[in-house]
């Protein structure tokens, strides 16, 4: 790779990885999806090719959707288990947030590369590809949930299982209508960002054992997200991708538009922001009341300006010689997320993380290295998938998985929030 494609790389990395970070203040499907549509925005920015500028928002538009449909998943459980005492459970957690991290990047990665390989001569059917990913999704969890009883975190939601099934079913029509590329960016993000919860939750037991004085829950989902954005640019930067000579239709750029200014960061005030919600939140402040009700007014304000500013430059998002207003548009997109993280988490009376600094400092560099990115960083070094080499790293990183559960048994005798899997 060049230089171009190691900052660029880099910039997607640091981009998903601070909006998944930021994701642990809302959570869920549209929580995900925010965070999933900022790691495309900065891949599109990085990536140089006017074809791609032109189609930006139904790209954006994909990519929340395939990394935001995963925030279904429930995990929280399967994080204690990475926290036992004793290696079967240890391993089996480190091993399902594998799983479950594998299935954000699988969907998230896939979908995005489809996107990207869809073309006047070979489109994506996508009310086609729709229909078998939720048939997929539905066999799935009859068959390993309701019939064979294969149970990842009991008594809770076992909804990995639909993201399987519909995650099965998308590689399945990548494989015989010949996507290749995109097939080849869902395996390694797979990967990708499957170590990057695995490994995530192994720092934050070294962190909760040595006493850090930190979020370590949001180390775990900057992981993720850093692994899962590196491994998807690295493939999709070094990946043969056809060039599109039209402009997405205006009515997709109109969905895509509205689907992601306007009902993500609605429903993440419904869910988030809005009054009721922030009295739960902010119980343990002084005037919990009072605090409550004026962070929902200037949440309310804050995304009112972010939309209007998303309007006004919406014209220029899809133009050759837009890369300014993309600029713009991308910070807003991106700052609004982090303000909202420092209201609800009680900014306004007085409550600051040091997390939430490193989100801004994280910020920053993204946009320095984004000067630094000079050349197309996409269709150099070209490589085709190879499955032997796949199969290798695959096993090499189970086996590192191991190793992990192994020290992280090794350096504790129980930890709060730990649980067990399996009685011994």
């Amino acid at each position: 790779m060049n230089k171009s494609q190691l900052i660029g790389t880099l910039i997607v990395g640091m981009s998903l990885g601070t909006a998944w970070a930021v994701r642990g203040q809302f959570g869920h499907e549209q929580g995900a999806a925010w965070a999933g549509a900022i790691g495309a925005m900065a891949l599109v920015l990085v990536s140089k090719r006017a074809d791609w500028y032109r189609k930006m928002l139904p790209i954006v538009f994909v990519a929340a959707i395939g990394w935001g449909v995963t925030g279904m998943i429930s995990y929280g459980r399967v994080v204690g288990y990475g926290r036992a005492d004793n290696f079967p459970n240890a391993f089996y957690g480190l091993l399902m947030l594998f799983v479950i991290g594998g299935l954000f990047g699988l969907l998230g990665g896939g979908l995005t590369g489809l996107c990207l390989e869809s073309s006047e001569k070979k489109k994506v059917k996508w009310a086609r590809l729709m229909a078998e990913m939720v048939a997929g999704s539905l066999i799935s969890y009859g068959l390993l949930v309701n019939q064979l009883g294969v149970l990842m975190t009991p008594p809770r939601s076992e909804a990995w299982a639909i993201c399987l099934g519909g995650g099965l079913a998308m590689l399945w029509y990548m494989a015989r209508n010949n996507f290749s590329s995109s097939l080849r960016v869902a395996l390694f993000t797979t990967l990708g960002a499957g170590f990057g919860f695995a490994f995530g939750n192994f720092l934050q037991t070294v962190g909760t054992v040595l006493q850090i004085n930190f979020n370590m829950w949001n180390v775990m989902e900057y992981s993720i997200g850093f692994f899962g954005g590196t491994s998807m640019a690295y493939t999709i930067f070094t990946s043969k991708w056809p060039e599109t000579e039209k402009s997405a239709k205006s009515w997709e750029n109109q969905v895509a538009f509205l689907f992601l200014v306007a009902l993500i960061p609605l429903i993440i005030f419904r869910e988030s922001v809005q009054y009721s919600e922030l009295v739960k939140r902010m119980a343990n402040l002084p005037n919990t009341e009072q605090v409550a009700n004026l962070t929902a007014w200037v949440g309310a304000l804050i995304l009112s300006a972010g939309i209007l500013i998303a309007w006004f430059f919406r014209k220029n998002l899809v133009a050759d010689n837009g890369n300014t207003a993309r600029r713009y548009f991308f910070a807003a997109y991106f700052g609004v997320y982090i303000v909202l993280s420092y209201l609800v988490t009680g900014a306004l009376a007085g409550s600051f993380h040091l997390n939430h600094h490193l989100y801004v400092v994280n910020f920053i560099v993204i946009f320095i290295l984004l000067n630094r990115v000079e050349l197309s960083v996409v269709g150099l070094n070209i490589r085709k998938m190879n499955y032997e080499k796949y199969r290798l790293l695959f096993f090499s990183i189970l086996v590192i998985i191991a190793l992990l559960a192994l020290v992280s048994i090794s350096i504790h005798d129980g930890i709060s929030g730990a649980h067990n899997r399996f009685e011994l």
